[in-house]
């Protein structure tokens, strides 16, 4: 056993009997701004000089004084109470759901469509809920979930990470964005066999949007990565369309936002069953706010009923 495990320990009522003393510099004064009596607060001062072995206190008939040692000590004596406050306020946090801090990451893909109606019901519904937001892409996320850096992410799945626990909220179809005179401009029912021969625009490497892409022209029976031109987001990828570079992928939420900017734009649906992506919450397993991350995910399926997508329930099947 150490040394320093062997020394008694003050108590927090010394401390606090200490720093009131220390403020007021009158024994009745800090007696009555702790609520203590006054010789248990004499007390409680003396067994804190007895506990450090050092004088805190210099005592006159008249007034009362801080030693050298005790002007030090009374610094420190605060900054321990106002730590346990602290400690006692997060623990309070804890204990009442949807208040204090909630770090949540988006991907840029997600973050311009669903923040709003992730803001509006977080301040409807959760007004003591301190929700910071972080838009990030998804490795960089996920590196802050497991880190302890954010609580929570809104991305799209799946992610295959262990460790990590997926709430399904939506699957939204993509859609083919096309400039004005291309021949797939504004038409139904679109087959994937299609994508074979675009001129495919994508999004930067590292965005999972692009990566999704990818996938779908492979689904399609596409062998090459039809890349000649990418961008940093969509605002940007749909200019490029509009220019007539290309043709692009853009799910059903960033559609009336994304497009409504430029009059040289056409868009296509796909025949059944579209390429699709599935939009989630993820948390670390076993996350001490786990049930509060549950409710949330459940609020904001039906919040988003009113996007173009498909709601999901909680087992990841449509609702």
């Amino acid at each position: 056993m150490s040394v320093g495990s062997k020394r008694r320990q003050p108590s927090l009522s010394q401390l606090r009997a200490f720093a009131a003393v220390a403020e007021h510099l009158h024994f009745r004064d800090a007696a009555a701004a702790i609520g203590m009596s006054q010789p248990a607060l004499s007390g409680a001062v003396s067994a804190l000089e007895e506990t450090l072995g050092v004088t805190l206190l210099e005592r006159t008939t008249r007034k009362v004084l801080l030693s050298p040692a005790g002007e030090r000590l009374a610094v420190r004596a605060k900054a321990v109470l106002d730590e346990v406050g602290a400690l006692l306020e997060e623990a309070e946090a804890v204990r009442a759901p949807f208040t204090g801090a909630l770090r949540l990451g988006v991907i840029p893909t997600v973050a311009p469509y669903l923040l709003p109606t992730v803001l509006r019901l977080v301040h409807d519904r959760y007004p003591d809920l301190d929700l910071q937001v972080h838009e990030e892409q998804t490795a960089n996320l996920l590196d802050g979930l497991h880190s302890g850096r954010l609580d929570l992410l809104l991305l799209a799945v799946p992610l295959g990470v262990p460790g990590v626990v997926e709430l399904p909220l939506f699957d939204e179809d993509f859609v083919l964005v096309t400039p004005l005179d291309h021949p797939l401009g504004g038409r139904e029912g679109i087959g994937r066999e299609a994508l074979k021969e675009l001129n495919l625009l994508l999004l930067d490497e590292g965005h999972c949007l692009r990566d999704q892409a990818l996938d779908i022209c492979r689904e399609a029976g596409r062998e090459d990565a039809p890349v000649t031109t990418t961008a940093a987001g969509l605002s940007t990828l749909v200019q490029l369309v509009a220019g007539g570079l290309g043709c692009t992928l853009l799910p059903r939420t960033a559609l009336k936002l994304e497009t409504t900017r430029s009059s040289q734009l056409l868009t296509g649906s796909f025949a059944e069953p579209a390429p699709t992506r599935r939009i989630a919450l993820a948390m670390r397993a076993g996350a001490a706010r786990g049930a509060e991350y549950e409710e949330l995910a459940a609020a904001l399926r039906e919040a988003m009923r009113a996007l173009p997508v498909r709601v999901l329930d909680g087992a990841g099947e449509s609702s």
